[in-house]
């Protein structure tokens, strides 16, 4: 209420003082600090340090020449997707809030979104490039941002940036030591090695006008689990425990889906088209 309490009232109030008087002011600090209101010293509200900003990309459907009509539906399946991978980077921007250290939203959300840009982009030019000019450097769209994020980033008290936090998502670099990563940190120096199910004993007889394109597929697949590998050993000793599963086994199986379903595609234009490859996406740490 807004009404003054009478002198008696205020003289009462600071007679109980001590720790009914700290009891107090905690309540009333950490009702504002709830809703999101409490008050810097500068006179800032400390909600404008919580949000853990937004993931923005550029856009590619500005960028494209004209569409022909066989490639429409295609084209625009992933433009879809597109959208859908940044709102998902978004959601995973919120639900992470606090996980990993400094280089978390790098190495676990944009980098993985910019993987999974890259390969939608390509089946975009890929497809308008059948019946039309293929158009050349949508990669380059495919690296996204991170805006707006809070500075508090460093476990510090509410509505006070600390320095060294994290330019990204706001609590993401609060885990002094990034201690903790499931088999990339803390094995004795060991990074472990990353291993996945062979896609090439799986796969029925290949039709000789698929072969080139299962080839090219196969041997992606290797150079996937390599890069994955080199990656494995390059951030021994970031994150937190869920690092290797999120920014390295977790974009590796998105790829491998992706390659693989192009396996199955290519076969499938002249022969049955195998069913099941989805399964020998996900691969395994070993150390």
């Amino acid at each position: 209420m807004s009404r003054a309490l009478p002198k008696y009232n205020k003289r009462r109030v600071t007679f109980i003082g001590g720790a009914a008087a700290v009891a107090l002011s905690g309540t009333v600090i950490a009702g504002f600090a709830l809703a999101g209101e409490g008050s810097k010293s500068d006179g800032t509200s400390a909600r404008t340090l919580a949000g853990p900003g937004t993931i923005t990309c550029p856009d590619v459907r500005s960028k494209l020449p004209a569409v022909p009509a066989s490639a429409k539906a295609e084209v625009d399946r992933n433009l879809t997707l597109l959208n859908t991978q940044i709102q998902e980077a978004n959601k995973r921007l919120v639900d992470t809030v606090g996980q990993g250290g400094p280089n978390f939203v790098q190495n676990a959300i944009l980098g993985p979104l910019k993987d999974k840009r890259v390969a939608t982009v390509n089946r975009i030019a890929t497809a308008i490039g059948r019946t039309a000019a293929k158009p050349q450097g949508l990669d380059s769209l495919a690296t996204c941002t991170l805006n707006g994020a809070s500075t508090n980033a460093g476990g510090g008290a509410a509505g006070k940036p600390q320095a060294g936090g994290n330019a990204g998502n706001a609590g993401n670099a609060g885990n002094a030591g990034n201690a903790g990563n499931a088999g990339n940190a803390g094995n004795g120096g060991g990074a472990g090695t990353i291993t996945c199910p062979d896609v090439s004993s799986k796969l029925p007889a290949v039709p000789a006008s698929a072969k080139a394109e299962v080839d090219r597929n196969l041997t992606l697949l290797n150079t996937q689990i390599q890069e994955a590998n080199k990656r494995l050993v390059d951030t021994v000793g970031q994150g937190g425990p869920n690092f290797v599963q999120n920014a390295i086994l977790g974009p590796l199986k998105d790829k491998r889906v992706a390659t693989v379903n192009r396996i199955a595609t290519a076969i499938g234009r002249t022969a049955a088209k195998p069913q099941g490859l989805d399964s020998l996406a996900t691969c395994t740490l070993n150390k």
